[in-house]
C-alpha cells in the first residue's frame, strides 16, 4: 500500500508512525513545505520565555532524539520530504503534485490512501503595516526563533501583542517575565479569553497580569501599525498610540483547507475539511486530521473548528487505524483548555454561559470558591469554579476554573471534560467520586460544591445576585433603594463595611441569625454576604422559611469580589 501524508507537524507524524506500526510493509511518505517538522507548537511561548532553552527541545523525543528527516527515516522507517509543497491533488489518477519550495522543481507522488494534515494559518489583520520588520505571527517555529533572536540581541524594549486569547497572553507573559519588556496586550472584545471563560474570571486574570507588569486594553483593536525606515515603531488603536519595537499578531487561526477544496472535497463555509468520525473525507481514500478539519461539538451538537495540538494527535491516530483496517472513531470535542499566567492557572471545558444562551440553552452559572486543599492544611489558596448548567434539563454544559498555578485547576477541568460530552447532570457532579487527601483537596471537593450549588440553583432553592449588578449598586450606578447587604461574617470582618456603607450594609453574625432574625426588616431585599457563599445559602434557606421573600446570595462570596479589586472593596 502506498500512503502519502501531507503535513508533518502534529497529526501527520502521528498518523505516519501509527501506520508504520500497523502496516510494516506499507510505503509511507510524509511531506511538508517547511524544513522544521514534528515540533510542539504549543511550547513556542515557553521557548520564547526561556523555560525551554533550545528550539531542538520542541522537536525532540522524550529520549532526546531530534525528530528530523534522519529520525523518521532511520528510527521510524518513513520517507520524509521537507521543503516540499503539495500544490494539487489529482483524485482521478490518485497522485499528489508537488513543488520544491526553493528550486520550484515539480514532482508527483502516487497514493492508495492519502492523509491531509495541512494545519492552520494565522489570521493576518487587514490593516496597514502588517508587513513591517518586527511584526510577527506565531505561525511556525522559524517565527519563534526569529522573535527570540531579535529580543536576545537587545533590539526590543517595547512589545505589543494584538489579541487577548491564550497564545497572545502566553506570549505577553513570556516577553515580560524573562526579558523584562514593556509589554501591552490589546483585545478587540470586551474581555480577554473571549468566549472561553466568564467575564469575571477574565477580569481576575487581567488584574493578575497587570500586577505582573503586563498592560492590557480590552474593547479596542489595532487600526494601523506604523513604521519608520521599514521597521515597526508604533501601534495605533482608536483610543491610543502604543510605541513598539516588536508586534505579535495573535488574532486566531483559520484552517488550511484550500488543497482539499480545490480537489473537490467537501469543506465547510470557513474552509475546514469535512470528515466523518473515521476522519474520512468525502473521498473514501482520502483522510484528514488536525487543525485543517471540522469536527463536532459534543455540547451544542453543531460542527466546530478546534485547532489544538492535542486533538490533532488523537485524530491522526484514528485516521491511521482506519486506513489499516482497524475500526476507530473520533467522536468530537467539548473544547478543553488550560493555561498558566505567571503564578495562576485558568482553564475551561465545554461552553460558557454566554455561548450557551446564544445556542438556545436556559443556562445558569454555579460559582464555587473554596480552598484548593483541606482548610487545615498549610499552603492553601482559594480556587474558583464556574459550572454552567441548563436549568431546563439540569445538564452540565461547561466548567471554567481559576486558581493558583499547579495541577489543581487542570485536575478539576480534566475530571469533567470526558463526562460532559456523554451527558452529565448537576446532581451527578455533586456526588462525583474524586481522590482525596488533605494536601490535595477538601473531602467535599470544590467540584462537588459547584455541583451542589448548581443543583440548588436549577431547583430554585438558591437565588444569586448578578456580580456585575451588585458592583454597579455598590458604585451607586444603580439605585436599588430597597437592597441591603446582610454580612454574616465575624463582627471584626463586618464592622468596617458597616461603618463605611451604613445605608447599604447590615451585619448579623451567622451563628446569631436563628435567634435574631426578627430584628431584620421584612420589606427589604437582602443580598447575603460571606466569604465563600456557603453560610449565605444556609441563611437564605432559614430566612425563606421565616417568610422573607427577596433573598439573594453573592456568588462565590467576597472571595470573588476581592479578586476583582473594585474600588469600593475594603481589605
Amino acid at each position: 500500500m502506498k500512503i502519502v501524508i501531507i503535513g508533518a507537524v502534529a497529526a501527520g507524524p502521528k498518523a505516519a508512525c501509527r501506520l508504520r506500526r500497523l502496516l510494516p510493509d506499507a510505503q509511507i511518505t510524509l511531506i511538508d513545505q517547511d524544513d522544521l517538522i514534528s515540533y510542539g507548537g504549543c511550547g513556542i511561548p515557553y521557548y520564547v520565555s526561556g523555560d525551554v532553552q533550545d528550539d531542538k527541545e520542541l522537536r525532540s523525543t522524550s529520549f532526546h532524539m531530534v525528530r528530523d528527516e534522519y529520525f523518521f527515516k532511520e528510527a521510524k522507517g518513513l520517507e520524509v520530504k521537507t521543503l516540499t509543497r503539495a500544490i494539487k491533488i489529482d483524485r482521478k489518477e490518485k497522485r499528489v503534485i508537488t513543488e520544491h519550495v526553493n528550486t520550484g522543481e515539480k514532482g508527483e507522488l502516487s497514493y492508495d490512501k492519502l492523509v491531509i494534515a495541512t494545519g492552520s494559518r494565522p489570521n493576518i489583520l487587514p490593516i496597514k503595516g502588517v508587513d513591517l520588520d518586527g511584526v510577527f505571527t506565531i505561525s511556525s517555529l522559524h517565527k519563534a526563533i526569529a522573535i527570540k533572536d531579535k529580543i536576545s540581541k537587545g533590539e526590543v524594549s517595547k512589545a505589543v501583542v494584538i489579541g487577548g486569547g491564550a497564545i497572545g497572553l502566553e506570549m505577553a507573559e513570556s516577553l515580560t517575565d524573562l526579558w523584562g519588556l514593556d509589554t501591552t496586550v490589546i483585545e478587540f472584545m470586551p474581555q480577554i479569553l473571549p468566549n472561553i471563560v466568564p467575564a469575571y474570571m477574565a477580569r481576575m486574570l487581567e488584574i493578575h497580569m497587570k500586577d505582573n507588569g503586563v498592560k492590557i486594553f480590552t474593547g479596542e483593536g489595532a487600526s494601523e501599525i506604523v513604521g519608520e525606515g521599514g521597521r515597526v515603531n508604533k501601534v495605533l488603536t482608536p483610543k491610543r498610540e502604543l510605541e513598539a519595537d516588536l508586534v505579535i499578531m495573535a488574532a486566531g487561526v483559520r484552517p488550511r483547507g484550500e488543497l482539499a477544496r480545490d480537489a473537490g472535497l467537501q469543506c465547510s463555509p470557513y474552509g475546514a475539511i469535512c470528515v466523518n468520525q473515521r476522519m474520512q473525507t468525502s473521498d473514501p481514500d482520502i483522510y484528514a486530521a488536525g487543525d485543517c478539519v471540522e469536527t463536532l461539538n459534543l455540547v451544542t451538537g453543531k460542527r466546530a473548528f478546534a485547532p489544538l495540538g492535542s486533538l490533532a494527535n488523537r485524530q491522526g491516530r484514528v485516521a491511521a487505524d482506519n486506513i489499516a483496517g482497524i475500526p476507530s472513531r473520533f467522536l468530537g470535542v467539548v473544547g478543553s483548555f488550560v493555561m498558566k499566567a505567571f503564578d495562576v492557572a485558568i482553564g475551561s471545558t465545554g461552553i460558557t454561559a454566554d455561548i450557551a444562551r446564544k445556542e438556545g440553552f436556559n443556562a445558569v452559572e454555579a460559582v464555587a470558591s473554596q480552598a484548593d486543599r483541606a482548610h487545615f492544611f498549610p499552603g492553601q489558596a482559594i480556587m474558583f469554579m464556574n459550572l454552567v448548567v441548563d436549568k431546563d434539563t439540569k445538564r452540565v454544559l461547561g466548567l471554567q476554573g481559576f486558581g493558583k498555578m499547579g495541577d489543581g485547576v487542570l485536575a478539576r477541568i480534566n475530571s469533567l471534560c470526558g463526562l460532559i460530552g456523554k451527558g452529565l447532570y448537576a446532581d451527578e457532579v455533586g456526588t462525583l467520586e474524586l481522590a482525596y487527601a488533605p494536601p490535595f483537596s477538601n473531602a467535599m471537593d470544590i467540584l462537588n460544591t459547584a455541583g451542589n450549588v448548581a443543583d440548588n440553583l436549577v431547583s430554585d432553592r438558591l437565588h444569586m445576585v448578578d456580580i456585575d449588578e451588585f458592583d454597579r449598586w455598590m458604585n451607586d450606578e444603580t439605585p436599588h433603594n430597597n437592597w441591603i447587604a446582610l454580612d454574616l461574617r465575624h463582627p471584626k470582618e463586618a464592622s468596617p463595611w458597616v461603618e463605611k456603607y451604613p445605608s447599604k450594609w447590615l451585619a448579623m453574625p451567622y451563628d446569631e441569625v436563628r435567634r435574631r432574625y426578627k430584628e431584620l426588616p421584612q420589606d427589604k431585599t437582602f443580598i447575603l454576604i460571606c466569604n465563600a457563599g456557603t453560610r449565605s445559602y444556609e441563611i437564605e434557606r432559614l430566612l425563606a422559611s421565616k417568610g422573607f421573600k427577596e433573598l439573594y446570595v453573592l456568588p462565590g462570596g467576597l472571595n470573588v469580589i476581592k479578586r476583582l479589586q473594585p474600588i469600593w472593596y475594603i481589605e
